[in-house]
């Protein structure tokens, strides 16, 4: 993907499905889902591992076009997120 295109990309909806796969929305109208749930196996950082509790990781929200949890604990940049990929 071009870099210069995806500093315009946003994620402009994020909606839980079921266990830890998230569909996204963008301002282009793309939609992707992505399944969370071997990052968060293989992760080896704690502060990662509490996500693996489905109440936490439900507990996204969207700031400044991207996905957060707890205050940028967890995020991802937006460009994997629109290619799909963690």
């Amino acid at each position: 993907m071009n870099t210069v295109a995806t500093r315009y990309i946003q994620i402009t909806s994020a909606r839980y499905l079921k266990n830890y796969q998230i569909e996204f929305e963008f301002n282009d109208k793309t939609k992707k889902v992505i399944d969370f749930e071997s990052f968060l196996n293989q992760a080896k950082n704690p502060m990662l591992k509490k996500y693996l509790d489905l109440a936490a990781f439900k507990n996204f929200t969207l700031r400044d076009g991207d996905i957060d949890w707890n205050d940028y604990e967890l995020c991802f940049p937006i460009a994997d997120s629109y290619q799909g990929t963690l």
